[in-house]
């Protein structure tokens, strides 16, 4: 390499894009309290309600569509945990760190591995149903990365589907505890705040503004206030042409902590899974993932010549890292002059395959595949996100009152590259010490009064939705150059973000509503992980720069992003421990 970081410090250039404060919005019609609100009904909304539930007076639920639904559901390879006697939390902290690339924070890594056997258990405890061997003990299986049998799954490949069922089960028998309200098809528009500090930036987080889709008194937006905020909304999928995320997964979480005054890290590591069902360059929206747990048992990965490729790559071969496994992926595409490579699970037979993955089986089925005797066609996709909103091993934000857990947080656990099945463990893990942290601090959260916050205000029409998708696919997706994400900041920087205030032909171009607030913010997404990206001049985990091919160690270290008072966003240079 001829090229070292900078020196660590903040940097906010002439250049640097300048993002809306608040989203434009109604004035709330109605109001709701609660001590802790929390945002999201995936694993980490869900125990979090729970856990909050039994340790607080009133929580407050809120999710963007049914209870039962979000990015849980579709998670099909399993959860991680050291739950086998020859297998140790030591080794599995060694395989996260060794698939973050160098940047995890080793003290959250450690909280993540050496927990989350006894929140496994809990789970089990809660109703959920893990598949089982002769014996009756949990079976557990391996993904890419991981040196030990420790995956649990259920169902086969519906892990995710299970424990999803068996918390919503847990929240639906207390749904007449006056300490717990569940708001069902509600999109958070921004997180409220308290008066600003000494320095201009928003206040302490005091509540939610949200949209309810519905009829009645709370449909429309009314604002929910807490002492405490819990951001658990997931991923940012919907960012990209094409994912493995739900449509719900719009960045909202991200966006709107931003928009509090929140700091991001990792944002540039967006993680593609290699073996995604390909259909065709024009197919777009939510894909097929073929879980990582089917190279677990033994799938291998072929050119479309027919040649077996991985065992050259890495020692590992088909069960290396993900971001391994997706890059020598679009390498061998390139050398082939190919559009995806081949899956082949055909010498695991019939029986075998429709009893371990039966979810897979019939999916793959449908698009008239038969996994038992023919290849099936993969590609890269996006399908998750590594980095978020910046938080400490108890889920606190940068912002007072304001937490986030799951996929939204950036604890450090996932550093450049996440370790396959950590994703679940994780938002078991930290909701579970948010909850306890919360309650351990209800009395020093005093509810505050919402104050406006200074800045503009955003909204992109619904119709630039595919424009900014290609921008992100285009820019900052699966391979990356400085070049390409110049262009895309400059792009993104075109897409008019004032609809709620201009006009065409005596035409208002958009007004407030949901498709255009998750535009919006997956606009604001898109413009952070471009610059981002373009910010970090090497190669490491999900992060591949074409123009800088090599890891350099003078990039050890995290990227975070804020907005300073004036909404130019920042970049700031941290050196890890």
């Amino acid at each position: 390499m001829t090229t070292t970081a900078p020196a660590p410090g903040t940097t906010a250039p002439a250049t640097a894009p300048r993002l809306a404060t608040h989203l434009a919005a109604p004035a709330p019609g109605w109001v709701a309290e609660a001590d802790a609100v929390v945002v999201g009904s995936g694993i980490a909304g869900l125990t979090a309600a729970l856990e909050l539930r039994t340790r607080v007076p009133r929580v407050l639920l809120v999710t963007k569509d049914a209870l039962l639904s979000g990015s849980t559901v579709w998670a099909q390879g399993g959860i991680a945990a050291a739950l086998d006697p020859s297998d140790s939390p030591a080794a599995h902290l060694q395989d996260t760190l060794d698939a973050g690339a160098g940047l995890c924070d080793p003290r959250a890594v450690e909280v993540l591995v050496t927990e989350g056997p006894a929140r496994v258990r809990e789970l089990v405890a809660r109703g959920a149903v893990f598949d089982t061997g002769p014996d009756g003990a949990i079976s557990l299986t391996r993904e890419g990365g991981h040196h030990a049998d420790r995956i649990v799954h259920a169902g086969g490949d519906a892990t995710g589907a299970e424990i999803a069922r068996a918390l919503v089960a847990q929240i639906e028998a207390v749904r007449d505890d006056p300490g717990i309200e569940v708001i069902e098809h509600a999109l958070v528009v921004d997180v409220l705040t308290g008066p600003p500090g000494p320095d201009g930036r928003p206040g302490p987080a005091c509540g939610v503004t949200l949209h309810v889709i519905g009829e009645g008194q709370r449909d429309g937006v009314g604002a929910a206030l807490g002492r405490a905020v819990v951001l658990a909304t997931g991923g940012i999928g919907q960012v990209y042409r094409s994912s493995t995320n739900p449509a719900q997964a719009t960045g909202d979480g991200i966006a709107a902590a931003l928009r509090a005054g929140a700091v991001l890290g990792d944002v540039e590591f967006v993680q593609f899974h290699p073996t995604v069902l390909w259909l065709g360059s024009g197919v777009k929206g939510q894909l097929t993932l073929v879980s990582e747990a089917v190279r677990g048992e033994g799938a291998l990965l072929l050119d479309t010549d027919g040649v077996r490729f991985m065992p050259d790559v890495h020692p590992m071969a088909e069960l290396a890292p993900r971001d391994v496994v997706a890059h020598a992926i679009v390498q061998r595409i390139a050398s082939t002059g190919s559009d995806h490579v081949w899956l082949d699970a055909r010498h695991l037979g019939a029986s075998f395959l429709r009893q371990r993955f039966p979810t897979i089986f019939e999916r793959l089925a449908q698009h008239g595949i038969d996994m038992a005797t023919e290849l099936i066609p993969v590609a890269p996709a996006q399908h998750y996100h590594s980095g978020g909103v910046v938080a400490d091993i108890v889920g606190r934000t940068t912002v007072p009152g304001l937490y986030a857990v799951g996929e939204v947080a950036c604890t450090g656990v996932h550093g450049g590259n996440r370790l396959a099945s950590n994703s679940l463990l994780e938002g078991l893990v930290f909701a579970h010490r948010a909850a306890r942290h919360i309650s351990s601090r209800l009395d020093d959260l005093p509810q505050l009064t919402p104050t406006p916050r200074p800045g503009d205000a955003a909204l992109v029409t619904a119709a630039s939705r595919a424009r900014i998708q290609r921008i992100a696919t285009d820019g900052p997706g699966v391979l990356r150059t400085g070049p390409g994400l110049s262009s895309a900041l400059a792009a993104l920087d075109r897409v008019p973000t004032d609809a709620h205030a201009r006009t065409d032909d005596g035409r208002l171009l958009a007004a407030p509503q949901v498709a255009e607030w998750e535009t919006t913010n997956i606009h604001q997404v898109a413009t952070v992980i471009s610059s981002a990206a373009l910010t970090r001049e090497e190669t490491r985990g999900g992060h591949v720069r074409t123009d800088f091919p090599l890891t350099d160690e003078a990039w050890r270290l995290r990227l975070e992003l804020s907005l300073d008072p004036d909404g130019h966003l920042t970049t700031t240079r941290t050196p890890l421990a």
